[in-house]
């Protein structure tokens, strides 16, 4: 029969001299710092439509959370299988609605891998590396954003001169649409504008024949 006495005797209390407890601090003040780093970065290339503080906080909580766990993975074998199959059983339901968030949350994991593996190097300069080509490339302001045009046409006159104007202000123009209807003419196109300008739909809403002219931007969510 197992006593007070044979449990303390176990070798669960001599496995937590293992640890380094300088090591797993200056793991941890590392991944903490890689962790605000992230999350600097996330504020800074974030383009989207609602900010959310809530998901940034949680990127840095997850760079340490991993770290860690694979402190603890990489210093028992057995522990490691048992965290596998533990982690296994979890499942994250929640809807990813930036692409760009899967970048940070793949990066602030491999951040939290990587340190608590104890390649700390590796971790900084990995971080700084993604970190700059983040916000090099996309707080990159493009000049060739495609734009939707939404013509109310009266007839086919209209349409013509409407086309025609449309093609002689813009780079590229494209039809991606056309319906007919006993109240007119709607016509969609994709164009390129010359000078990202705004004028090209005053000018064609003095076309006559015109009753309506909407400019749509599409950066992953249809703004008029």
């Amino acid at each position: 029969m197992t006593t007070f006495r044979d449990i303390f005797k176990s070798s669960f209390l001599e496995k937590v001299t293992e640890f380094s407890f300088s090591d797993v601090v200056i793991a941890m003040l590392i991944s903490f710092a890689l962790g605000l780093f992230i999350f600097y970065v996330y504020k800074k290339t974030f383009a989207g439509v609602m900010y959310s503080a809530s998901f940034g906080v949680s990127i840095m909580g997850m760079t340490l959370v991993t770290t860690l766990i694979i402190i603890a993975v990489t210093s028992n074998v057995v522990l490691s299988l048992g965290m596998v199959g533990a982690l296994s059983i979890v499942r994250f339901r929640t809807a990813i609605k930036e692409p760009l968030d899967i970048v940070f949350l793949f990066w602030s994991i491999s951040a939290g891998i990587v340190t608590g593996a104890g390649l700390l190097p590796l971790a900084v300069f990995g971080s700084l590396f993604i970190g700059i080509i983040l916000l090099i490339f996309v707080n990159r302001k493009s000049t060739d954003n495609p734009y939707i045009i939404v013509l109310n046409l009266e007839n086919d006159r209209a349409e013509d001169d409407a086309v025609s104007l449309i093609r002689s202000k813009t780079r590229k123009s494209l039809i991606k649409s056309k319906t007919v209807s006993h109240n007119g003419i709607e016509l969609t196109v994709e164009v390129r504008l010359l000078d990202m300008s705004c004028k090209l739909v005053n000018e064609l809403l003095e076309v006559n024949g015109v009753n309506n002219a909407v400019l749509v931007s599409y950066n992953g969510d249809y703004t008029a």
